[in-house]
């Protein structure tokens, strides 16, 4: 990234001889900011908005009125386009980022729709679509920003800063919480994150960005009219983050570089082949986007990527976060659900269910298939809301809270499939699980204040890989692990969240009988050390010679409950598993 700042803002010398493509090169950064803003959000957050040119639009249009119909100072009008362009976000973000599917982008394409409409229509505020001209150039300490060579300094200087923001960004707690979420929210409250606030603040985020944008573009051209901040607009804004590589920064800036050469190219070739009639470059970019996702479908920075050098990353060397203290005193109850019950529709999923785990002891929950293990499971962390009942996390009442709210009380879970992410290596993976024990937030990250913090995070789960044997692979993508090492990464996130209460749900599947008797060598460890640990598993050889207790489950009742070789003893038992008449 470092070279990526000096190479920049070299740009405007290397060009200074060529006054078109200085032009060029203030809308490729004017550009690289409205995609810099879908990486925030599309790349990082995974939602997709057609809204990008409505916050430009909003930047723009405050900064053209305060300037041209106050007589303001345009730096005035930069913190009210900001300001307007984060009530934007915040308005649109609040009413949308709760929704799943296409229902956000429609959302956008709405919202972006109606404020064209608008602008269009104020002819006596906005000037219609003739707009408004004259804008004042900008004054930077006494050299007024005229022309495009002294503009270009400007623009590309505050691209090169949010860039090195950015990418402070996805290398923190926040970066990893909003892969997270993309990837899979449950997984992400799981470890603390509250999906709804999170991607509320990255929309706010991505907004700043397209409004601060929109200024730029408004000062450089010193004309303002709705054309530039449309529908098709924002379809282009994210054609060229998609097309570049919307998951990486510099994707989403090669993506801007392109389009942006691309589309003065085709406005010069396509009428010469064409006629003079028609947008025919939309059309173009249609076609070229249809075959840069058919030969790479996650956009042209991955394929180039693969001929570059790697950069390799470091193991950490800070000292790990401070141990949490583990929950309840010796034998002390520390989680107990009582009558609990679940019905979807028809299905009486869970009937009355209640069961306890003290400090220290493995307890088991087993029962054939459909017995409702999983639905009670869900019940306890939080995934859903129970019909009645009551739950209980060492006398504190935490019946309906939602993941994210019982996760930083001591709890934690694994998964009956295991949730990893991809894009992370191994030790990212394990570092989601210090999201709850740290405590950066954006403009902290943003300004790189949190890199003590992160280090102290990254040492937290090596400590963890290190106690489930994993740490000769902390720097490998996660993706590249076999399904057993998968459940060891699941249970080293979970030890590196710092919860005393583990959940793990079938952490025996797809182990080899020795990787399942280092499973349960390991889990004994822990419960020896006060660790307390409710298993869900289908492995009874597993689950015999591990657990304390064990509950038995059948058609969403609790049919058993006692030691290992009480329950095998038990008729009931024996009926439910083997068929045998009670």
């Amino acid at each position: 990234m470092r070279y990526l700042w000096f190479s920049l803002l070299l740009l405007p010398l290397l060009l200074s001889p060529f006054p078109f493509y200085l032009t060029l090169l203030n809308f490729f950064a004017i550009a690289a900011l409205v995609a810099l803003s879908l990486y925030v959000l599309t790349g990082l957050g995974g939602m997709t908005s057609f809204a990008q040119a409505a916050f430009m639009g909003m930047g723009a249009y405050a900064t053209a009125l305060l300037t041209v119909k106050g007589g303001y100072s345009p730096w005035l009008g930069l913190l009210l386009g900001l300001g307007l362009a984060l009530v934007l976000a915040l308005v649109l973000g609040g009413l949308t980022v709760r929704l799943k599917g296409h229902f956000l982008p429609l959302s956008t394409i709405a919202w972006q729709v109606a404020l064209y409409i608008l602008a269009g229509n104020l002819v006596g505020l906005t000037g219609g679509h003739t707009g408004l001209t004259d804008l004042p150039a900008l004054v930077l300490f006494g050299l007024p920003l005229d022309n495009a060579f002294r503009y270009a300094f400007l623009s590309l200087f505050l691209l090169a800063l949010l860039v090195l923001a950015l990418h402070n960004l996805r290398e923190s707690r926040l970066g990893r919480a909003l892969l997270a979420l993309r990837g899979d929210a449950l997984a992400a409250a799981s470890f603390g994150v509250d999906p709804a606030a999170l991607r509320l603040k990255a929309f706010l985020l991505s907004g700043f960005l397209a409004g601060l944008a929109g200024f730029l573009y408004a000062h450089f051209l010193r004309f303002v009219n709705p054309t530039p901040f449309s529908l098709e607009a924002s379809i282009k804004y994210l054609v060229m983050a998609v097309a570049g590589g919307v998951g990486a920064i510099p994707g989403v800036l090669l993506g801007a570089a392109l389009f942006t050469g691309l589309e003065d190219w085709l406005k010069d070739l396509l009428p010469l082949l064409l006629g003079r009639q028609g947008n025919y470059e939309t059309i173009a970019y249609g076609l070229i986007l249809a075959a840069i996702l058919i030969l790479a479908p996650r956009g042209l920075w991955p394929l180039l990527a693969r001929y570059l050098p790697r950069r390799e990353g470091r193991l950490p060397r800070e000292a790990p976060l401070p141990e949490r203290p583990l929950l309840g005193g010796e034998g002390q109850v520390v989680l107990e659900a009582q009558g609990l019950r679940k019905a979807f529709g028809g299905l009486l999923a869970v009937n009355g269910v209640s069961l306890s785990l003290r400090r220290g002891e493995i307890l088991a929950l087993i029962g054939p298939n459909g017995a409702g293990k999983s639905t009670t499971f869900n019940l306890i962390t939080g995934a859903i809301p129970p019909d009645a009942g009551e739950v209980r996390l060492l006398g504190r009442p935490i019946t309906g809270l939602p993941p994210h709210r019982i996760h930083p009380l001591g709890l934690a879970r694994t998964f009956q499939h295991p949730h990893l992410f991809p894009e992370l290596s191994v030790l990212e993976n394990v570092a989601l699980g210090t999201y709850a024990r740290t405590r950066a937030g954006f403009l902290q990250v943003l300004l790189g204040l949190h890199r003590k913090e992160e280090a102290r995070a990254l040492a937290t789960a090596y400590r963890a890989l290190k106690r489930v044997g994993l740490e000769s692979l902390a720097l490998e993508k996660a993706e590249r692990l076999p399904a057993g090492q998968q459940r060891l990464l699941e249970i080293a996130r979970a030890l590196a969240s710092g919860a005393s209460v583990l959940l793990l749900d079938e952490p025996g599947a797809g182990l080899r009988a020795g990787e399942k008797r280092e499973l349960a060598h390991l889990l004994k460890s822990l419960a020896r050390e006060g660790y307390s640990i409710l298993i869900v598993d289908h492995d009874m050889d597993l689950i015999m010679g591990l657990a304390d207790r064990v509950v038995v489950m059948n058609y969403g009742e609790k049919i058993a409950e006692g030691t290992p070789k009480e329950v095998q003893k038990d008729p009931l038992v024996r009926a439910a598993y083997l068929g045998e008449v009670a």
